[in-house]
């Protein structure tokens, strides 16, 4: 049987979204001073000098890395979890790196044996790889916000998201701590996307694995951490997951045998991002600059911002998203329209913070 008789896994997965941009991208780049890409959220900023020495210092690395990552590596991503995040009590057997977190997010209901007749919940308004996810495990794949809309039925697995992408939303200790103690009552898989930890601006968000949040326990919880935005790490990779030991140790178990491994060089570059708090102050004070002068440019134009107290975007209503796209691409601007995330983004965009400071005045010059 050849492939065309074969059902295609890419059945059914969603259209990829990025895909409908290409005609707006068009009409942005033909702008006369050139395009202000906000759509994707790309670092551009450079790599810290301290991780790019020690991924020059690893450079000679001749053996196969181990899937468990380096004692030191998983030390590392422990010590910042309890430095920057008041999370403790973890030992280095709750904790894997793994090849960026994209990955990881779209492979891990697949590698926990979730699947046919399981539910996958996931916000309303999300990053669309969860729902990705779900569908290339074979589950049904639900968003909601509500616990008790789900009724009685039981979801083999739940995303959270705090600070959210698109939204900037940030969930509450009490909210979280409610969500924690639902899925251990329901024997439910709960996993926290938590790629943007340290991009608060109006708050300071908090880890699911703090014990405010979780009682000191890990049970039932995993936690992702990328370096990609923190760090300007996008193209090296580097993320880890931590919790639940079990999880942990099943998710370890099946990616030995396929082969996900974190390269050694990038595993040493992880250690000195984390360990080193400089550069992250700086970035964030590059970028807060450049969420200030766009949000007072996008209000300048009618805009209205919602939620955006932490992460690397402005979440931004005026009108349909798409008309709002069409609009900005005039103006030589292309940014991500809310429909992407979900049916209750369809009035908003989401506007990335993330470009140069040239590039980011060049917008606001637009805006107005």
């Amino acid at each position: 049987m050849t492939l065309r008789h074969r059902p295609l896994v890419s059945s059914r997965l969603p259209d990829f979204p990025w895909d409908s941009l290409t005609t707006y991208a068009a009409r942005a780049g033909a702008h006369p001073d050139g395009i202000v890409d906000l759509s994707v959220g790309t670092p551009v900023d450079p790599t810290p000098e301290v991780v790019q020495q020690a991924l020059r210092d690893a450079a000679d690395d001749p053996g196969y890395p181990i899937t468990v990552g380096l004692p030191e590596t998983r030390q590392a991503c422990l010590d910042w979890l309890a430095r920057r995040h008041g999370v403790t009590g973890l030992g280095l057997d709750q904790v894997l790196p793994v090849i960026g977190s994209k990955e990881l997010i779209g492979t891990l209901a697949a590698h926990l044996g979730i699947g046919e007749g399981d539910l996958v919940v996931y916000p309303e308004l999300a990053y669309p790889t969860y729902e990705v996810g779900a569908k290339l495990a074979g589950a049904r794949a639900v968003p909601s916000d509500s616990l008790t809309a789900l009724g009685p039925e039981v979801p083999a697995l739940l995303w959270l998201n705090s600070p959210s992408n698109p939204t900037g939303r940030v969930l509450p200790v009490e909210h979280l701590k409610k969500v924690v103690d639902w899925c251990r009552e329901r024997g439910t898989i709960l996993v926290s996307d938590e790629c943007y930890l340290e991009s608060g601006w109006d708050v300071s968000p908090v880890s699911v694995l703090h014990p405010d949040v979780c009682g000191g326990s890990a049970e039932g919880i995993l936690s992702v951490h990328s370096l990609s935005k923190r760090s300007n790490l996008a193209g090296y990779r580097c993320a880890f997951v931590v919790g639940d030991p079990a999880l942990v140790g099943e998710l370890l178990a099946v990616r030995k045998n396929l082969g996900l491994i974190m390269p050694g060089p990038q595993q040493r570059a992880m250690v000195a991002a984390l360990d080193d708090d400089v550069h992250v102050a700086e970035q964030h004070a590059r970028y807060a600059a450049r969420r200030t002068a766009l949000r007072s440019a996008l209000e300048g134009a009618g805009f209205r911002i919602d939620h955006s107290e932490a992460a690397l975007y402005l979440w931004a209503t005026r009108e349909d998203c798409w008309e709002t796209i069409a609009w900005l691409a005039e103006r030589g601007i292309l940014a991500a329209p809310g429909a992407f995330y979900g049916a209750a983004g369809a009035q908003h965009v989401r506007v990335a913070f993330t470009a140069t400071d040239e590039r980011v005045a060049a917008a606001v010059s637009r805006l107005a």
